[in-house]
């Protein structure tokens, strides 16, 4: 097989998986080669067949002119030689890898998987994953033999969501694969679309090693920022005017404390953490690092009501508004948002908590939260917490605030210090 074959339209791609990774990958593809989109989720097909991306993260130029098909029905597969699983790999509740939905995918394809077809992994997984665990599956469903009668690879995906800057064609992408006639056709496919160039790791554990980490050393260093913003606090000094000295030294690593959630910094050091200790090691630094940003969204509800009974409020009886629930600035997207932490530690102090976030959708909210997104009240406030830096919060000024307000006693909680020097005449606290 060659990549010839797939430019020509003799033969097909299919990704599994259409979500902020699947989803671009495959109409970019599309561009190209002829694409079958897979998922699970039949509304959600009946709104690509309408080029309509909820997530908001496409134009309707990224959907023009692809050679594409969206199917929920796993028999379509069967149409593709070559195939891209591309779904979600969270935790669960005890922060253990949830290899379900990869695992369940890897099914789909080993029920359809013929002699000499080739399946590529991009999901996240703990190194050895993709030979340990979803090869055998493929293995035992499609009772043919990896290597001799199909190939597999392994290629991480690096999309950022709401990064308009670094996209899927000027970043460098790593491809991996089980033997050399593999990495070369996996090659070549990714090549017609990705233009930044890319690496080949020596083999696919070194491949999901190496996109393991990436997120990991940044979760540390969060981490450290984080541990410090707690520190300095208790000094009296704002961690961004430090952060903003030690910034002037030529090799300071510009990192910032916040909350850290999402499918990718907040999820992927919990699949090294299982890995090392299936090997008998306790990761010290990368379980610690975990500890102190999951505990953040506790710490700022907590440092909320603390200010707020200086001020002499009856927190029983107050009512806070909390700007943002997703997981970061400017994305719809919600999954495992830190941001919930704050509310229900606010709520454990029988405080009303009003949620508002101008991207997310207030369905899945509710669905998956049990929370209901509301607009701002005036003079309904006692604190506004702003927990996400959406653009459209960039400019509230004090009397944005104000109208907010009960009266003068109030606080302003700034997560991630969009507003340092700019509130002069109210409380103000940051990390």
């Amino acid at each position: 097989m060659n990549v010839e074959e797939f430019t020509g339209r003799k033969k097909k791609v299919s990704v599994t998986g259409l979500g902020y990774v699947g989803l671009p990958l495959a109409l970019a593809l599309a561009k190209k080669v002829c694409v079958i989109g897979f998922d699970t989720d039949t509304r959600h097909i009946g709104h690509l067949r309408r080029n309509e991306d909820v997530s908001g993260e496409l134009t309707p130029a990224d959907f023009a002119d692809t050679d594409i098909s969206y199917t929920d029905k796993a028999a379509d597969l069967a149409q593709a030689s070559f195939h891209i699983i591309a779904v979600p790999t969270p935790i669960d509740v005890s922060d253990n890898p949830d290899l379900r939905p990869l695992l369940s995918a890897t099914e789909t394809v080993a029920s359809i998987l013929k002699k000499g077809d080739y399946v590529v992994y991009e999901s996240t997984v703990y190194p050895g994953a993709t030979e340990e665990e979803c090869v055998p599956l493929l293995e035992r469903i499609s009772g043919l033999t990896c290597g001799t009668d199909f190939k597999v690879g392994y290629s991480p995906e690096r999309i950022n969501p709401g990064d308009k800057v670094h996209t899927l064609a000027n970043t460098k992408k790593i491809v991996s694969a089980c033997d050399a006639e593999a990495l070369a056709l996996v090659s070549a496919l990714y090549s017609l679309v990705v233009e930044a160039g890319l690496h080949h790791a020596p083999c696919i554990k070194v491949a999901e090693a190496a996109k393991i980490i990436e997120n990991t050393q940044r979760d540390v260093n969060i981490a450290l920022m984080n541990e410090l913003s707690i520190i300095f606090g208790r000094m009296g000094i704002n961690t961004y005017d430090v952060l903003e000295a030690a910034g002037t030294k030529w090799n300071f690593l510009k990192f910032h404390p916040g909350l850290v959630g999402g499918h990718c910094i907040g999820v992927d050091p919990y699949y090294l953490v299982y890995k090392a200790r299936m090997l008998k090691y306790h990761a010290h630094v990368i379980g610690a690092g975990r500890f102190v940003n999951d505990s953040m969204g506790g710490y700022v509800g907590k440092q909320t009501v603390k200010r707020l009974i200086s001020l002499r409020k009856t927190i029983q009886d107050g009512r806070i508004l909390v700007l943002g629930i997703t997981f970061k600035e400017n994305v719809a997207d919600i999954r495992n948002s830190k941001v919930v932490d704050i509310v229900e530690e606010l709520r454990t102090y029988g405080m009303t908590v009003d949620v508002s976030d101008p991207k997310a959708d207030a369905d899945a909210v509710r669905r998956m939260y049990g929370m209901e997104l509301r607009q701002p009240q005036e003079k309904a406030y006692d604190a506004v917490v702003v927990a996400v830096s959406h653009r459209e919060y960039a400019e509230l000024s004090e009397p944005d605030f104000m109208r907010w307000f009960k009266d003068e006693r109030c606080l302003v909680v700034d997560v991630k210090g969009l507003y340092r020097g700019k509130l002069p005449n109210l409380n103000y606290w940051s990390l």
